[in-house]
């Protein structure tokens, strides 16, 4: 049989991640990444990260995380901070998650690297993904492109967050997202 090529998913929550592990599962080894400095009230960033932990656990999936600082991020979305959802704040966002976990991802030996964001309907998997292989092709290691949203993904990974009895978030994570 042969070795699966190894993939480390960037990981925006854990509700997001079960079909999006379902589907890279059957060509990757995979581990989960959870790297989000944008997510706002700190206790919102710890209950999203424990969940992550646990999720993974359950479902027998390596687990790694990134450092932890808000006041970087703002510091990286400065004077965009009126931008409306899906504008240049969230790329600037989906750039700052992808590009450190194109690094882990060439650091620790992974052929391939990817990210959940695309589930969700809020978010353009066009740009994520030019985003990604921009990076991917700057690091020496593969993006992967998907919309995993496609083929009633989202809804797969809302059933699959309920059956994991998992808690949804009403917002993507940061604070400007919040209002």
């Amino acid at each position: 049989m042969m070795k699966k090529p190894r993939f480390l998913l960037h990981m925006c929550c854990a509700p997001c991640s079960p079909h999006v592990i379902n589907v890279l599962r059957k060509k990757f080894t995979v581990d989960t990444f959870f790297f989000n400095p944008n997510i706002h009230p700190k206790n919102e960033y710890d209950d999203r990260l424990f969940e992550s932990q646990i999720h993974s656990k359950k479902i027998d999936i390596r687990f790694h995380s990134g450092r932890y600082s808000v006041k970087d991020w703002m510091s990286k979305v400065k004077g965009h901070e009126n931008d409306k959802e899906g504008k240049e704040r969230c790329n600037i966002c989906y750039r700052i998650r992808l590009e450190e976990t194109a690094i882990k991802a060439k650091k620790e030996g992974f052929g391939f690297f990817g990210t959940t964001l695309s589930v969700s309907p809020h978010k353009n998997a066009d740009v994520i993904n030019a985003i990604g292989s921009e990076i991917g092709k700057n690091h020496g290691v593969s993006f992967f492109e998907a919309n995993f949203k496609k083929k009633d993904g989202f809804k797969k990974s809302v059933a699959l967050s309920k059956k994991y009895e998992m808690k949804r978030q009403d917002y993507c994570g940061c604070i400007f997202s919040k209002k």
